[in-house]
């Protein structure tokens, strides 16, 4: 995939919005059934909102009924990183951007076929591209 994309603090915090860099730069999340994706049906690529990486198609976005847009694999699997995430009390696994290390949500081993996995990951963190 990408080349990795290194900002300072400052840079990124003009490159984003606040909220973006609450969840992109310090691992926040946004509330359930608020983020702007997680209803959206449209046809189309879900890239980072932080570097423009490809991420997720919309072929595989189906509702989780979780609150967050959900996915069952990213567009490569050198899209996203995973890392163990061990806060808040619990054991998880964060998913990443592999291009600029920005925090995009979690993923769950309870998803659909043909991966079983639920990529549970924060509108904020995304940039829709609708399919022309």
């Amino acid at each position: 995939m990408a080349d990795k994309l290194e900002l300072s603090e400052a840079q990124w915090r003009e490159r984003l919005t606040p909220e973006q860099y609450r969840i992109l730069r310090e691992a926040g999340t946004e509330r359930a059934f608020t983020g702007a994706y997680e209803k959206n049906k449209a046809a189309g690529e879900y890239r980072c909102a932080g570097c423009g990486q490809p991420l997720f198609a919309s072929d595989t976005k189906y509702d989780s009924g979780s609150g967050w847009p959900s996915f069952y694999q990213p567009v490569d699997e050198s899209a996203v990183d995973e890392h163990r995430d061990n806060s808040h009390g619990m054991v998880r696994v964060e998913v990443r951007c592999s291009a600029c290390e920005g925090h995009l949500g979690h993923v769950f081993p309870d998803g659909p076929q043909p991966t079983g996995l639920r990529y549970c990951i924060n509108s904020a963190s995304l940039d829709f591209r609708p399919q022309e």
